[in-house]
């Protein structure tokens, strides 16, 4: 069994969540939130902006750690299970490119029901749900968007 850490972000602007489309030869096709390996001698934060840079061209800032999700998949020579530190995060814009290289097809900004219903995973449909719940009330507390907060 190996494990592997990655770090992602539920990417916020103006209400709506980043999401990017993976299609990989036709065996792994999705919606899903923007996350990736920890490098060496990275920290998680630096992951999360990283990454959400790298596969969306999103230059977002972190508001908060939201949780951390897990999954486990085969590869021929072993099991990986792999953990997934999660950040609520805030767009600068609606801008968005998705990283050909990585397979991703897609990207934009959704409702957060349509986000939740497209959506491939569970485990990020729950991080979502936390993210969201914690936007809503930073949102109700005029501390969303407060530089103050950061």
């Amino acid at each position: 069994m190996v494990e592997a850490i990655s770090c992602g972000g539920v990417v916020i602007f103006r209400g709506k969540i980043l999401l990017l489309y993976k299609n990989y030869k036709n065996k792994y096709e999705g919606w899903v939130l923007p996350k990736g390996t920890v490098e060496e001698g990275e920290e998680y934060k630096e992951t999360a902006i990283r990454e959400v840079k790298e596969e969306t061209g999103v230059l977002a800032s972190i508001i908060k750690y939201v949780g951390k999700s897990q999954y486990t998949f085969s590869i021929p020579s072993d099991i990986v299970v792999k953990d997934v530190h999660w950040y609520l995060m805030m767009a600068d814009s609606y801008y968005s490119k998705p990283q050909r290289e990585e397979y991703f097809l897609d990207s934009g900004y959704y409702k957060f029901h349509e986000a939740y219903h497209l959506l491939k995973f569970p485990n990020e449909k729950q991080i979502l749900e936390m993210a969201y719940n914690e936007y809503t009330d930073l949102k109700k507390a005029n501390l969303w968007g407060n530089k103050k907060y950061f």
